[in-house]
């Protein structure tokens, strides 16, 4: 064996033995854990969560290593089917729509499973795979998203396993690009490249992303991309990748208002043009004087009929329920209530704050989400991982947090009708609050 190699070894045997052990723990989640056993997926992340802290303490400056591990710990799931999420099933649903140039937003799996002649392979388990709700409402994915899921149908050669193969490579190519276009825009913005591994080897991530198939890594991928185009000046290219971010998942759109101070007001909507315009050119192929309708009524459900991992929205039901309010009437309210909060928040981040500089931008872009998802009636663990990118490129570290307190929220997945302990939220949320709010006085004390 070479010196080199030997040294090497001898020089980062402590970090080489954490890698091995976070390869088998992430192959035993991948392979070998019910998302019933509640206890053992709660040790595993927080097993992984440690091994990722010592992993980037010990080896922040040897990117090549930390790199190839955090690949190395994706490919682990490359055959494994998502064992936290059903919602894969409805991805491929809508992807053997596309690829058979069938619109997936004018009708729902419920009706389209009655007929003879559908052409989506393995349509009987797929539709068995699905959730109720999935099956009786149209499609909520936007349009790249599904150019995607039809891609991974037509390579995936009518098997679902090798749909789920395809659909995991994308997102896994999507991470690798966040980490190299993440290193840039620190750079740029004068701050540490290390702290890309914040996300890059985030347990969540990893688990949520490359292992349950959620699109959140691609749609950060393209918003990584925008933030990085503007600091180098790019801007109508900036806006044409962030049009793509939107057509993957629509939560950059809530953003778009900061961008008004950003610039100058000619550029801002020559900026908001280009948006418009490119995200309209990705909407096209699948307009119908039905799509309209379809997609604003599935969208309007998020608000006003789901709940999952709520923090605010919690505490004001425990309260009501104490005079009697009807869950199902303050859902409702509640869901009309939250949107013109959220629209004034970002008003007053649009126009109270500084965001000329980029690096201001992105940190009004955080607390704009953070308000957003502190209101929100549905928290499911793989939103929070936008924030750990945000974070990222901020001062602020409470995402790194949330991101391993949510796994809390995932004891509802212990019991059949999916019920939460509201225990265990309280405890997420309260050190979410803690560390927020030590990380305010701190920065509040230094500036």
């Amino acid at each position: 064996m070479p010196n080199t190699i030997v040294t090497y070894l001898k020089l980062h045997k402590v970090s080489i033995v954490l890698a091995l052990l976070s390869s088998i723990f992430y192959y035993t989640f991948a392979y070998h854990l019910e998302r019933t056993d509640f206890i053992k997926l709660l040790a595993l992340f927080a097993a992984l969560f440690v091994l990722c802290f010592k992993l980037v303490q010990f080896e922040k400056w040897n990117f090549r290593f930390l790199l190839a591990i955090g690949i190395a710990f994706r490919v682990l799931f490359i055959v494994a089917e998502p064992n936290l999420s059903q919602d894969f099933y409805r991805f491929i649903w809508d992807g053997e729509l596309v690829s058979h140039l069938v619109n997936p937003y004018l009708s729902v799996p419920d009706v389209l499973i009655e007929q003879s002649n559908l052409a989506v392979a393995n349509a009987q388990e797929l539709y068995a795979g699905m959730t109720r709700l999935s099956t009786k409402n149209f499609s909520n994915y936007p349009p790249l998203n599904q150019l995607i899921f039809g891609m991974a149908a037509l390579l995936g050669g009518k098997s679902i396993l090798g749909s789920v193969m395809v659909l995991r490579g994308t997102i896994i190519l999507a991470d690798v690009g966040i980490f190299y276009l993440g290193r840039k825009l620190l750079k740029k913005l004068n701050r540490s490249p290390h702290l890309i591994f914040w996300y890059f080897l985030n347990p969540l991530v990893i688990i949520e992303l490359t292992g349950n198939l959620h699109f959140e890594g691609v749609m950060l991928f393209f918003f990584v991309w925008a933030l990085y185009l503007l600091s180098v000046n790019k801007w109508q290219w900036a806006a044409v990748v962030y049009a793509c971010s939107i057509s993957m998942k629509l939560v950059p759109l809530l953003f778009l208002p900061l961008f008004l101070k950003h610039f100058n007001f000619k550029k801002a909507v020559v900026f908001y043009l280009i948006i418009g315009t490119t995200s309209l050119l990705l909407f096209a192929p699948f307009y119908s004087s039905e799509f309209i309708t379809n997609y604003s009524k599935t969208i309007g459900l998020w608000f006003s009929n789901f709940e999952f991992n709520a923090g605010l929205y919690n505490g004001i039901k425990q309260i009501a329920l104490q005079f009697d309010a009807k869950p199902w009437e303050l859902i409702k309210t509640y869901g009309k209530i939250t949107p013109i909060v959220t629209i004034i928040a970002v008003l007053l981040f649009t126009f109270l704050r500084k965001n000329e500089k980029l690096s201001v931008l992105i940190t009004s872009m955080l607390w704009v989400l953070t308000l957003y998802y502190f209101m929100s009636a549905t928290v499911h663990p793989w939103y929070v991982i936008f924030l750990v990118v945000l974070t990222a490129f901020t001062k602020f570290r409470y995402a790194f947090i949330w991101s391993a307190a949510i796994v809390l929220s995932y004891y509802a997945y212990s019991s059949a009708d999916f019920k939460e302990n509201l225990w265990l939220l309280a405890i997420e949320y309260i050190a979410v609050f803690i560390f927020l709010i030590y990380e305010l006085v701190a920065y509040r004390n230094k500036t």
